[in-house]
C-alpha cells in the first residue's frame, strides 16, 4: 500500500470515528431533552404546596383582616418561586408536568394576589392593571399557541425575573398598608421591585412573539414529519 493510500485510509477511519462520536453525543443530548422525572417529585410537591397556601392568604386578608399576616403569607408563596426550579435542577427531577405546573402556579399567585390586594386597596390601581393585563395577554398567547399545535416554549429568565419582581412587590404593598412598624420601608421596597418587574415582564412579553412563531413552526414541522 502506498503512502497516499495509507493516509486516505487513516483519514477515512478518523472520519468514521468522528461521525460515531457525533452520533453518540446527539443521542445523549436527545436523551437529556426527553428525560421526564414524572409527577411525584419534590419540585412538583413544592409547587402544589404554594398553590394550596393561596386560600390561607385570602382567609387571613379578608376573614381575619390581618394585613401583616396576609403579607407574610403571600411573600412566602411568591418568594419561593425559585425553589421548585432549583430543586428540579439540583436533584435532576425536571419533569414535563413541572414545566407546565410552575408557570401556572406563578400565574395563579399573581392573579389571586393582584385581585385581593386591589380589592383591599393596598396597591395602586395602575400598577395592578398593568401587571394583570400582561399576565392575561401571556396566558391567552400560550393557550393560543398550544391550540394551534405549536410546540411548548420554555419560560425565559427575563420573564421569570419580571414575574419574581411583581410577586415580591404585592405583598410589600400590602405590608406597607399594615400596622407593621416598618410599613413605610415596605412601601419603598415595593416600588423598587415592581418598576423593574414591570419593565422586565413586558420586555419578556414582547420577546415572546418570535418564540411563539418558532414554536408554531416546530409544531407544524413535527406534524409533517409524523
Amino acid at each position: 500500500m502506498s503512502e497516499n493510500e495509507a493516509a486516505r485510509s487513516e483519514d477515512a477511519v478518523a472520519g468514521a470515528s468522528d461521525i460515531q462520536h457525533d452520533d453518540i453525543a446527539a443521542e445523549d443530548i436527545a436523551a437529556e431533552d426527553e428525560y421526564d422525572a414524572g409527577l411525584w417529585t419534590v419540585p412538583n410537591l413544592i409547587t402544589i404546596v404554594r398553590i394550596a397556601a393561596l386560600p390561607v392568604f385570602v382567609w387571613l386578608l379578608f376573614s381575619r383582616e390581618n394585613r401583616a399576616a396576609a403579607a407574610y403569607t403571600l411573600a412566602a408563596i411568591g418568594g419561593t418561586d425559585w425553589v421548585d426550579g432549583w430543586a428540579a435542577r439540583k436533584y435532576n427531577q425536571v419533569s414535563n408536568v413541572g414545566k407546565i405546573l410552575d408557570p401556572v402556579a406563578d400565574r395563579l399567585v399573581l392573579f389571586v394576589g393582584i385581585i385581593c390586594v386591589l380589592i383591599d386597596g393596598s396597591a395602586p390601581l395602575w400598577v395592578s392593571v398593568l401587571v394583570f393585563a400582561r399576565e392575561i395577554l401571556i396566558s391567552v398567547a400560550v393557550v393560543g399557541v398550544a391550540a394551534l399545535g405549536g410546540a411548548r416554549t420554555d419560560v425565559t429568565w427575563v420573564g421569570k425575573a419580571g414575574t419574581f419582581g411583581n410577586l415580591v412587590a404585592f405583598p410589600m404593598f400590602l405590608g406597607g398598608n399594615s400596622t407593621l412598624s416598618y410599613a413605610p420601608v415596605l412601601t419603598v421596597l415595593a416600588w423598587c421591585a415592581v418598576i423593574p418587574g414591570l419593565i422586565l415582564s413586558y420586555y419578556a412579553g414582547w420577546s415572546y412573539v418570535p418564540l411563539a412563531r418558532e414554536a408554531l413552526q416546530r409544531g407544524r414541522s413535527g406534524r409533517d414529519e409524523a
